[in-house]
């Protein structure tokens, strides 16, 4: 089995391969100072705004988050991708994006 393990080790199969479905960021609470992790599922959580043609112009995600420690104030995040599910906005009240 050891062997096995060292096999993958070497061509790289141990890695973990990058979910492309998944958007992931974090923001820190402006009251407590807390850094809330999270993600996006881009498959489903996704809402769609139409142009005025009626074509999928951006969508949306909106999360409201409450961290785990003793502040419990709401973050509210608001995150824009465009066709390709690139982000091109993000705005966020209560926190501010953590890098």
């Amino acid at each position: 089995m050891e062997f096995v393990k060292r096999l993958r080790g070497l061509f790289g199969s141990s890695a973990q391969p990058r979910d492309t479905h998944m958007y992931s960021f974090a923001v820190k609470c402006n009251r407590c100072g807390e850094i809330i992790q999270a993600r996006v599922n881009l498959s489903n959580e996704l809402s769609v705004e139409y142009n005025e043609k009626g074509n999928a112009a951006v969508y949306l995600c909106r999360k409201v988050l409450i961290g785990n420690q003793h502040c419990f104030q709401p973050i509210e995040v608001t995150l824009k991708f465009d066709s390709r599910h690139r982000l091109i906005e993000q705005q966020v009240t209560g926190g501010q994006f953590y890098s």
